[in-house]
């Protein structure tokens, strides 16, 4: 081929790859410069594809080479923050693909118009949030709805919906998109705190009211376990605890200290164990609410004084819901512990803290050390060494304080600030002590 016909072809080529005449992939270097540039005016048609597409039928796709977004270094980077929550027409949006701004698709939206039948999932809500055992309820809830279409001998008979219960005050955004068909909030001071008398009279008069075919609750400490166990013993069932494998026939729960499968006939009371299912994460949900006709009145033998102050570092760091870590960035070992008592946070550790004695062994933070499950989980002077990213894996909200923006940790955290340690942590201290000054002041 001669000169000019690389000249020629070369005006044709419209991306940062074509093909020749015989097949050759030729590379522009201006384009592919273009395409790492966030702040070229044509970097918007360079880009590469959204990670996610609307499949024919309905369900999203992830293009796994569509993820992530060129930084100006030309290293490609992959926004988490920007994936989980969906945001578009922001830098979040150039960062999915998309420097335009494109919106977000929306899921497909589950109806369920007049429901034959019920299932009914009370919920954690820890912090006025679904937690992911929460999650896990609600999709086994629809597994076992799908089994019961399945096995409908009436096809017109086979339309149920999953109804959640939820006690107190309530923060989740997201009950569409757990899988949440109907919703029954009961709040108020009588529903606030440590009261299972009222909640146990209050999932009564949903019994007598719905009839559900299932009750599924979570088998935690967080009072899944409780109110389960009360239910079935006012209902006279016998619930299927700690079951990770659960159909319309059998369900199979563990027991003998983990050790052990137990099988056994479904009953119609459930007490779930973590990771009993996958999440709802392809579709939308109503979220209608139900209102109860009545709730009978009890009297309660147990009254609620109140949480107990507890040193947060008596807190095991496996059951720890705020973490704040230290790495090697911390100089100031002091002023650390400091910000640890006055956020109310358990201090956790990164190997090379612990190893070089400036926190203790049970401490450490990761693989080698404790896998934490905390919901937020702050991490000083990290950089994010393999082991330590197992180990907090399960954590909800990451945050990272660290001068290095291309660390592990930065990549992974849901809200990084960059910037030295000791100078944030210093500022966080000064806005601490303004916030409890004005608490003060307010209370007098």
């Amino acid at each position: 081929m001669s000169e000019l016909d690389y000249q020629e072809e070369g005006l044709q080529q419209q991306g940062s790859q074509g093909h020749g005449t015989h097949d050759l992939i030729r590379r522009d270097p201006r384009v592919e410069w273009i395409s790492r540039n966030r702040l070229h005016p044509q970097h918007a048609e360079m880009v590469t594809p959204v990670g996610e597409v609307r499949g024919p039928t309905g369900l999203l796709r992830k293009n796994p080479h569509g993820l992530g977004y060129i930084g100006p270094k030309g290293i490609k980077r992959i926004d988490r923050l920007a994936i989980k929550a969906g945001e578009s027409g922001s830098v979040l949006g150039i960062r999915r693909g998309s420097a335009k701004g494109q919106k977000e698709q929306l899921l497909p939206l589950a109806t369920v118009e007049n429901p034959d039948y019920t299932l009914v999932a009370v919920m954690d809500l820890v912090g006025g949030r679904l937690t992911g055992h929460d999650k896990d309820v609600l999709g086994q809830a629809h597994k076992l709805v799908q089994a019961l279409n399945r096995d409908a001998s009436d096809p017109h008979t086979n339309n149920g919906a999953v109804v959640a219960v939820v006690f107190g005050e309530s923060k989740e955004e997201a009950f569409d998109k757990a899988g949440v068909d109907r919703i029954i909030h009961l709040q108020g001071e009588s529903y606030e705190g440590y009261c299972p008398e009222r909640r146990i009279a209050a999932l009564s008069a949903i019994e007598a009211q719905l009839q559900p075919r299932y009750w599924l609750f979570p088998d935690s400490i967080h009072g899944g376990n409780e109110l389960g166990s009360r239910l079935a013993a006012k209902l006279g069932e016998r619930p299927a605890t700690q079951a990770w494998q659960v159909d319309t026939e059998v369900s199979i729960c563990r027991g003998g200290g983990q050790r052990t499968d137990i099988s056994r006939k479904t009953p119609r009371l459930l007490l779930l164990a973590e990771e009993c299912a996958d999440p709802i994460d392809e579709t939308r949900h109503q979220v209608l609410p139900l209102e109860l006709e009545s709730v009978p009145s009890v009297i309660t033998r147990i009254e609620d004084q109140g949480q107990v102050a507890v040193d947060p570092n008596q807190i095991p760091l496996a059951e720890a819901e705020f973490i704040l870590s230290a790495g090697n960035g911390i100089h100031d070992w002091d002023q650390f512990h400091r910000a640890a008592e006055q956020l109310g946070a358990t201090e956790g550790a990164s190997r090379v803290a612990v190893d070089d004695g400036f926190m203790p062994r049970f401490r450490q933070v990761g693989a080698t050390g404790t896998w934490v499950t905390a919901r937020v989980y702050l991490a000083v002077g990290i950089s994010g060494a393999i082991q330590h990213m197992q180990g907090i894996g399960q954590c909800e909200k990451v945050v990272a304080i660290n001068t290095d923006a291309g660390c592990d940790m930065v990549k992974r955290a849901d809200l990084s600030v960059i910037g030295d340690s000791g100078d944030i942590l210093a500022e966080l201290l000064h806005l601490l002590e303004i916030r409890h000054q004005g608490g003060a002041e307010d209370a007098a």
